[in-house]
């Protein structure tokens, strides 16, 4: 009986108060459906038949959406999960049967804007139109719109669970109270909402649908027991036809907008801004994509997938919530590997843990100092992608990561979204840990916990490298050199951080994974020492900082970090360098380890090499670029991380063989740059063929070694997966490279063969914006700029010459191979060729091919000259003599037999004429 008065008088409590604070306001205004909105009709659209259990999102800076195509969502006013498992059910006037409308979802179409997933039944329509703009009001995030077409008066019964639920790992208080009310307490007649309240003044929402009605709620009295909340809404044809029913739905996170009187008037102005809102929302995306790069070609796929790409990075821009100052983390000179504690696979690093059965490896790495204060202002950030959380409260990796967000800026630079750049960086810069190490990872909820006393924040080694990269990279892209000026000492933390003795603990000159992880969370045996992944990444750093320096006018420093980098190499080249598998070993690790002393694995990671070099770094490439074209390590659908062909690999691992659309455009980049464009154009179309694959408009995480189908946890909207189309295309394939200061852009283009133009447009060049534009005949590549700007093109392709105008003209070859993309199905195991490498001489072409053993295949050639007299070795042409002339642009198919065998087979072609 104590314990039914207390609940009692909790529930009386709680009545009293709310018909006092609504009392006190003035009478809120009417929540109404809305009148039809005139949506933006742009050409960026995705549309595809529904596949239920694909997931959609639909994010943005204030709030995100993420659930399945058959409409099941759940919701999130960042950083808060509101409500989950969102359902429709529809009971037709007359009809006898209920009807549950989710699996009568039938299309789906994605813009940048908004997403729409449309219901299809015999007697009516339904059409679900989502987005999230930037513009929110306060305490507000995504924007659901119901819009009906029905034969006959239908009630539709909206069901979802209550979550009121910071997102991981702030403290949770359990299952929220829920209570009816309406906006006018007095007026039982009035609109009503569903109020979601804790324990606590600082956490509650409200949510409704104009005109629906509350559904099943126990009373107190009743056994403890679940049951979803429901919306209860009846559409009449005869008068609510295309009218547009709103999920309003609001969150208080302080006292002060956590109280019902604050949250009702929150949804009312919702209400009655929605229309403003989206054209405002609707317009920003206008705007951002007529004024960012994008690309003409022959290829539509890869033109829609830049696009997207581009889409998918803007659409993860997140604002934090101000800063409360937490208890700082004791710090001491030790670093020490630890294990997650929490429930859930922990996410240091790119990702959730899921190769080893204790969960992954962290190294938790304490100082001698505390990180700088964050901004008690809100900032602007990258997040590192979103994923349903089901029943935890972790969206995918919906927070921020700093080599995430430090891989993506190259593409961010790229497309010409300079201000994000800039407020990324400057947003670690201020999570900079005093001793110069750059974070990895900062939850959404991290300003309102002690976050540092988790281990993740400076889990991984590889941020500091990758900053000094991508503020190198910024600079040369935009001409800010003032960002060097004003943020010289972060930049110079880092560095020495990077290059501290204590972090090198083998003393061979190269930072090493002492200091956290460098990619792998967890590796057979024990963890590495020192990865080719962290040195590379030492050695470009080094050259970045000597750049930095230099235009920040010191020689000295700049000699210094050059010196450095020449020695890296060097060492890079003595020690990894593994001449049984002509190629880069994995890592190194002193005498006395677990480990033996050269791990020879073959891996992706010496694909780094080319990221962002100064000058070549490795002695011996070419073996390592036929290695990344090859069916080893590539899929049809991308790179895995080790080649099946190693004891350790497991497709279905996280680290020992699983698919990253970031390992793939780490090695299209290399191949391009390696003066391998055929097997870079096999490579970039594998990521831009993503776009479609999963998550409509966005690349997905990771994908099984084996099989052509994302992991069940895969994060479907992941950042740097959809910025690996970005870069390969336009520092690879267009082999482009920006210097703001010199205004001058170098351009070394790949073109597919087949290609008789391309352009890019809106190409950001400091404060310069141009076109470029390239022709193709069948004997030159032009490229050419279309600008009043004093922008100049160079190249570094001794062949190349400068016209009158500054076009500069690149030769082409008498015979050329056509680039080909055969997009696999779901499901499918690798099994298309590939060609590993093209070698070239005066009237001489060397092709080197892979296919399934006995199996045939066409390579179409591409001729630019008359009378060739064509010969071919290892393969056959189109004629009974093998030796014949052809006309300049035609197109005869090369015939190949691959040798009989198991699994791949190699194939060398040689063309002679």
């Amino acid at each position: 009986m104590h314990r039914f008065w207390i609940g009692t008088a909790l529930l009386l409590s709680t009545t009293c108060c709310l018909s006092h604070s609504l009392a006190a306001q003035p009478p809120a205004p009417t929540l109404i459906p809305l009148a039809p909105i005139t949506f933006d009709t742009s050409k960026q659209v995705l549309r595809a038949p529904i596949q239920s259990i694909q997931p959609f999102t639909v994010a943005g800076e204030h709030g995100v959406l993420v659930g399945q195509q058959d409409g099941v969502f759940e919701s999130w006013i960042l950083p808060v999960k509101l409500i989950s498992h969102f359902t429709i059910e529809a009971d037709v006037e007359g009809y006898g049967v209920p009807i549950d409308v989710n699996p009568q979802s039938a299309a789906i179409e994605v813009r940048p804007d908004r997403t729409t997933i449309t219901y299809s039944h015999p007697a009516f329509t339904v059409r679900q139109i989502m987005f999230s703009p930037a513009n929110a009001l306060t305490g507000t995030g995504p924007i659901v719109l119901f819009q009906f077409d029905c034969l006959h008066p239908t009630v539709f019964t909206f069901r979802f669970t209550p979550e009121l639920k910071w997102m991981w790992p702030e403290r949770n208080e359990g299952i929220p109270g829920a209570e009816w009310a309406h906006t006018d307490p007095h007026n039982p007649t009035s609109p009503g909402l569903y109020i979601l309240h804790t324990d606590y003044p600082n956490l509650a929402a409200a949510i409704t649908i104009p005109g629906a009605e509350p559904g099943i709620m126990a009373p107190y009295q009743e056994r403890p027991q679940f049951h979803p909340l429901e919306l209860r809404l009846r559409v009449d044809p005869s008068q609510d036809q295309n009218k547009l029913y709103p999920l309003l739905m609001a969150a208080g996170i302080t006292p002060a907008t956590a109280t019902n009187a604050a949250l009702t008037a929150t949804l009312a102005q919702l209400n009655a801004q929605i229309p403003a809102l989206y054209a405002a929302h609707a317009e920003s995306w206008r705007n951002l994509l007529a004024h960012s790069t994008s690309i003409s070609t022959p290829d539509a796929t890869l033109n829609e997938a830049f696009q997207w790409a581009v889409i998918s990075i803007e659409q993860l821009k997140t604002q934090t919530i101000p800063s409360q100052s937490s208890p700082p983390l004791p710090l001491s000179a030790a670093c020490h590997p630890e294990r997650s504690a929490l429930g859930a696979p922990s996410s240091a690093s790119a990702g959730d843990g899921v190769s080893g059965a204790e969960g992954p490896a962290f190294v938790s790495c304490a100082a001698s100092s505390t990180p700088q204060a964050s901004p008690q202002v809100p900032e602007t950030a990258l997040v590192a992608g979103y994923f349903t959380s089901a029943d935890s409260a972790r969206p995918g990796f919906g927070w921020f990561f700093g080599r995430d967000a430090l891989y993506t800026l190259y593409a961010v630079n790229g497309y010409g979204d300079f201000s994000l750049a800039k407020s990324e960086l400057e947003f670690l810069i201020h999570r900079q840990r005093a001793d110069g190490k750059i974070m990895h990872e900062y939850s959404q909820t991290a300003a309102a916990i002690d976050w540092q006393a988790f281990p993740y924040m400076y889990a991984a080694a590889d941020s500091t490298p990758l900053f000094l990269l991508a503020v190198a990279d910024y600079v040369r892209a935009s001409g800010d050199t003032a960002f060097l000026t004003a943020h010289r000492d972060a930049i110079e933390k880092a560095w020495a951080f990077e290059t501290d003795p204590a972090h090198d603990t083998d003393h061979d000159g190269i930072y090493d994974n002492s200091q956290g992880t460098g990619w792998v969370e967890s590796w057979p045996g024990a963890m590495p020492h020192q990865e080719i992944y962290l040195a590379l990444l030492d050695q470009q750093g080094s050259s970045a900082f000597a750049s930095i320096e230099r235009q920040l006018n010191d020689p000295a420093k700049s000699s210094e970090a050059s010196k450095r980098a020449d020695l890296i190499a060097q060492t890079i080249n003595a020690e990894y360098y593994d001449s049984q598998k002509s190629c880069y070993a994995f890592a190194t690790n002193p005498a006395g380890t677990p480990n033996s002393p050269v791990d020879r694995t073959t891996t992706v990671y010496p694909a780094l090499a080319w990221w962002d070099p100064a000058k070549p770094i490795l002695d011996h490439p070419d073996d390592c670029l036929r290695q990344f074209a090859a069916s080893a390590l590539n899929t049809d659908w991308g790179l895995r991380d080790v080649a099946n062909t190693e004891k350790i690999y497991d497709g279905l691992s996280y680290h020992q063989g699983s698919v990253w659309p970031l390992f793939t455009g780490w090695a299209a980049l290399a191949e391009y740059r390696g003066n391998q464009p055929l097997a870079g154009y096999q490579l970039l179309m594998e990521n831009a063929n993503l776009t479609r694959a999963q998550d409509l408009g966005a690349d997905t995480e990771l994908l099984s070694g084996d099989f052509f189908v994302p992991f069940g946890r895969s994060t479907s909207h992941q950042l740097w997966s959809s910025a690996m189309v970005i870069t390969p295309t336009l520092r690879g394939l267009f082999g482009i490279s920006i210097d703001a200061q010199s205004k001058s852009i170098t351009v070394n283009p790949h073109l597919p063969a087949s290609w008789d133009h391309a352009e890019i447009r809106n190409l950001r060049i400091g404060p310069d914006t141009v076109d470029l534009a390239f022709t193709q005949t069948h004997d030159s590549t032009t490229a050419s700029l279309r600008s009043a700007s004093a922008v100049k093109l160079r190249s570094d392709d001794l062949h190349a010459s400068t016209t009158a105008s500054g076009s500069l003209v690149f030769p082409r070859f008498p015979v050329e191979i056509g680039s080909l993309f055969d997009p696999p199905l779901p499901g499918n195991r690798t099994q298309s060729f590939r060609v590993l490498d093209q070698q070239r001489s005066e009237h001489k072409l060397t092709l080197t091919l892979e296919g399934p053993a006995g199996s045939d295949a066409q390579l179409p050639l591409v001729l630019n000259a008359m009378n060739l007299n064509l010969r071919a070795e290892g393969a056959t042409l189109p004629t009974a003599s093998n030796a014949v002339p052809h006309a300049p642009g035609s197109s005869p198919m090369l015939h190949i037999h691959f040798p009989p065998g198991a699994g791949f087979q190699t194939q060398t072609v040689i063309l002679t004429w």
